[in-house]
């Protein structure tokens, strides 16, 4: 009997392996080499994730679309820069992971499709992040979801300071049918730090919209989208205490975004993670897309 589960390589620009579930028609396509991005998902045959095709072909420029990953920092420094023991280090906005190759680890396609990448601190981690670390991240696909299944390993000799997220683009081609269920009712803007109370929609006519919701009541958000009969729940374990909403006029996208902690976490501590020395973190997202 067949497997309705497979995995398959294929050489595109960067190598790019193809996690199937035959059975739901649903492809998951990850990019180990260019940041361990996932940059496609099916579901049902239908695209999930938007994707700037031109910026993800340029390796000078970061990637717009796809599940980038955010670490050792969500958002942005001050100047760019933190400092540690009284030392100023330079670190770029959400970090490094969605920059670097990441390795591939274990495969697996019983009971799912499972992928596994790995990301060791190296020279160019040190540079601007003192601290040695193993990442860990298992992408799974079953049915109609998507989990993205992380480890964080210490591996410094002294409690090591981070923040994780994730920023997925969700492909939206018409964005005035996009209702909202997030588990906050207050938002702050993160350009103009003023707040304001969520109603369910988000104001389509602005050039642009960056907030974030600080204080979670719940570990899901749902956005219907009623142009495509999506029905899409992103969740998230306790670690994620924000979910940050951005979106662009003209680009059929939206980004909701599981962080850990707030931008410039590194210098002020709030909600920041210490990993004791050799010591192991765990945390899990999931994606469900549901065709009504």
């Amino acid at each position: 009997m067949t497997s309705q589960f497979a995995i398959a390589l294929k050489q595109k620009q960067y190598k790019t392996y193809v996690l199937s579930d035959e059975t739901a028609n649903s492809v998951l396509e990850i990019v180990p080499e260019r940041g361990g991005i996932a940059t496609s998902w099916l579901v049902e045959g239908k695209e999930i994730f938007y994707l700037d095709t031109e910026r993800f072909t340029n390796p000078d420029l970061t990637v717009r679309g796809g599940v980038p990953i955010l670490f050792p920092i969500c958002g942005n420094l001050p100047d760019d820069t933190f400092t540690h023991k009284g030392e100023k280090w330079k670190l770029k906005q959400h970090g490094f992971a969605r920059d670097l190759p990441w390795t591939v680890g274990e495969v697996a396609t019983k009971g799912s499709a499972a992928l596994t990448l790995i990301l060791d601190s190296n020279e160019k981690t040190q540079a601007v992040y003192p601290f040695d670390f193993r990442l860990a991240f298992t992408y799974q696909i079953k049915g109609n979801s998507l989990e993205i299944f992380q480890r964080y390993i210490n591996l410094s000799e002294e409690p090591m300071p981070f923040s994780s997220g994730f920023h997925p683009y969700f492909l939206a081609p018409d964005k005035s049918k996009l209702r909202f269920e997030i588990p906050g009712m207050q938002y702050r803007d993160q350009n103009t730090h003023s707040k304001g109370y969520f109603t369910g929609v988000f104001d389509q006519t602005l050039d642009e919209i960056d907030v974030s919701f600080d204080e979670l009541t719940g570990l899901a958000a749902t956005v219907t989208d009623s142009s495509r009969d999506l029905r899409l729940t992103l969740s998230y374990n306790s670690s994620y205490g924000k979910l940050v909403f951005w979106m662009l006029k003209g680009k059929d996208f939206y980004c909701l975004e599981p962080w850990t902690a707030p931008g410039n976490a590194l210098n002020t501590g709030a909600h920041l993670i210490y990993l004791p020395p050799g010591a192991t973190c765990e945390m899990l997202i999931r994606m469900t897309a549901t065709f009504l």
